[in-house]
């Protein structure tokens, strides 16, 4: 009988072990490392929302500094890479640990003028699944395209092209007032996930792509506060980082 209740007693702490350890992982926050800097932003509106996201811890580190975050010995403080940038210049050792971090797992959510980074990178454009061009290209089928445009405070009607998606989960069409990027690339292959039908915008504004390890989620919209005070987009970004991890 001792040896009995013994055994119970192993069993059921081993039980209260697993689900303390479940709970503890649940109740971890996604730990993400907000990169910024070659683009001006409204600041005080956008700390709000980065302060605002349920579930998820935030640091930043801003360029000049931030692409040594990628170094394998700085990868252990984060679970998400979130792009909020829009630099160019990026050497041979800095883009193999982008690579390198991105094989390794870690999720890169590539955010609004993130699309823009980086025009002298042709990897880059295969890693997010599109690109912004500053200057004038040449598409898949041979075809001289011009540079990409922009315009501001656009009425985007969005529609959700996957609603079965975790990022897209209980997300139902929704109007927002944003920046529309038009003329840009968007890869063959990704997974398309929101679109527009507005001329003034590129059509797919949201999509998701692998690369290595690492998921990938490319989101066009969320120029300033119009966008960031709209609870589907800051449904759409949080359902992002969460999914990416």
């Amino acid at each position: 009988m001792k040896t009995l209740i013994k055994i119970t007693g192993i069993i059921l702490l081993s039980i209260m072990t697993i689900c303390c350890n479940s709970t503890r992982e649940k109740a971890d926050p996604v730990r993400v490392l907000l990169i910024t800097g070659g683009h001006d932003f409204d600041e005080e509106p956008f700390y709000a929302l980065m302060n605002s996201l349920q579930g998820i811890t935030v640091s930043e580190v801003k360029h000049p500094d931030a692409l040594a975050m990628f170094r394998p010995e700085n990868r252990s403080s984060y679970d998400v890479v979130l792009l909020y940038d829009m630099p160019n210049r990026i050497n041979e050792q800095e883009k193999t640990d982008f690579i390198d971090c991105l094989n390794e797992g870690k999720g890169l959510i590539v955010w609004h003028h993130a699309y823009c980074a980086y025009q002298d990178w042709p990897e880059y454009k295969t890693i997010i699944g599109g690109r912004y061009f500053h200057r004038p290209w040449t598409d898949d089928n041979g075809d001289s395209q011009p540079p990409s445009r922009y315009r501001h405070d656009v009425e985007l009607r969005i529609n959700v092209a996957d609603t079965e998606h975790p990022i897209t989960k209980d997300l139902q069409d929704f109007d927002i007032i944003d920046e529309a990027y038009l003329g840009g690339a968007v890869n063959q292959g990704v997974h398309v996930l929101l679109t527009t039908d507005n001329p003034l915008s590129t059509p797919a504004v949201a999509w998701t792509n692998s690369y290595g390890k690492s998921k990938v989620v490319t989101i066009l919209l969320g120029h300033d506060d119009l966008a960031w005070t709209n609870p589907d987009f800051v449904k759409l970004l949080t359902q992002a980082i969460l999914w990416a991890k």
